[in-house]
């Protein structure tokens, strides 16, 4: 299974599976019952390049509060739902575009078919979630331990639950906060049905150590045509796992457009700042709809050489500040104007 392979599904106003672009996930982490608070937190996170939404309904007034959430906001808006299935079908009667549930901690068949008798009406995809940490023990045992392949089983056998049910509109996601058990997982599982994948190393951690576990895990995966649609899962600002899951696919060529930011490690040589400088131009770039690459060096050998390969760049430490396109220095000016300098140039990129 590739992406071309995988089965279209429509959320809302987008549609993932079937070749189409992968799309961006976050969730938020207001109380969705503060309805002002939630939509101003989707409307940054839609203003960086989030495509999905995912909020936590653990109470009535939350899956309620989502009809007034799903007036103010442009991205469609996933219901999180835990054991209680009134609160999946209450997400669906107030307009959620999706539900994420884990059919093993609904409860009865009952329970479950009562859910799916709602999104099939309403023609809402569910999204089949299951995690490592809640694998079920008679798969721990037949395993002898959480595996791989306990996790596929325990979703495989999610989705037939749902399929027996006649309704096939279903997107999956098996997450473990292990790298490389998710990543085998996610290989196993893509050989043995067509509904696109949700991918994410989940519980992966805090900025530093969850970027780093999620480029590896997301990176290894994605890179063999396996997922969908993604969420870099960190413990910090939602704003983070945008800006690091735009960064994984432009990396990998699967997404196009925002500017890349190249810079110099610093040495002896280094006489300016180049870490302020460098994380001052990776700000000042974010908001510019360009697709070119920006290189901010710091001495003369990582300078007018190396930052030849970037579409624009700026150098220093070299007694003088240069402006570099196309590896052609087209200005000199002073050391301290170097970020204005490149500011005006992005201004007048295509001019």
């Amino acid at each position: 299974m590739g992406r071309s392979t995988t089965k279209e599904i429509t959320i809302g106003n987008r549609v993932i599976g079937g070749g189409n672009p992968i799309l961006i996930q976050s969730m938020t982490n207001t109380k969705t019952e503060d309805v002002a608070a939630t939509v101003a937190q989707i409307t940054q996170l839609a203003r960086a390049g989030c495509d999905i939404i995912r909020c936590a309904v653990p109470t009535m007034e939350a899956a309620e509060a989502l009809g007034e959430i799903k007036k103010q906001v442009s991205i469609p808006v996933v219901a999180d739902i835990h054991f209680d299935y009134r609160l999946a079908i209450a997400a669906m009667e107030h307009g959620a575009d999706k539900i994420r549930i884990n059919p093993g901690n609904i409860g009865s068949e009952e329970r479950i078919k009562a859910v799916v008798d709602v999104a099939k009406e309403r023609h809402i995809p569910i999204r089949v979630g299951v995690n490592s940490g809640s694998l079920e023990k008679d798969l721990v045992a037949k395993y002898h331990g959480v595996t791989a392949e306990g996790i596929v089983e325990s979703a495989l056998d999610k989705v037939h639950t749902i399929e027996q049910l006649g309704y096939d509109n279903l997107v999956v996601s098996i997450k473990s906060s292990d790298v490389l058990m998710c990543v085998r997982a996610h290989e196993l599982i893509s050989e043995q049905m067509d509904y696109p994948l949700h991918v994410g190393i989940t519980e992966s951690g805090t900025i530093n150590s969850g970027n780093i576990k999620s480029a590896i895990g997301l990176g290894l995966i994605l890179h063999q045509g396996i997922g969908d649609t993604i969420r870099v899962s960190l413990t910090g600002d939602p704003i983070e796992e945008i800006k690091s899951a735009k960064l994984i696919l432009r990396t990998l060529g699967l997404r196009q457009g925002g500017i890349e930011v190249v810079s110099c490690p610093t040495c002896g040589r280094t006489q300016i700042d180049l870490i302020g400088l460098a994380n001052q131009v990776e700000r000042m770039v974010a908001d510019y709809p360009l697709d070119i690459k920006v290189a901010v060096m710091g001495c003369v050998v990582n300078g007018p050489g190396e930052a030849k390969e970037a579409d624009l760049g700026i150098a220093g430490g070299i007694g003088e500040g240069l402006v570099i396109k196309h590896g052609e220095v087209i200005r000199k000016v002073p050391e301290e104007q170097l970020l204005d300098a490149l500011r005006y140039e992005l201004d007048h990129w295509s001019e």
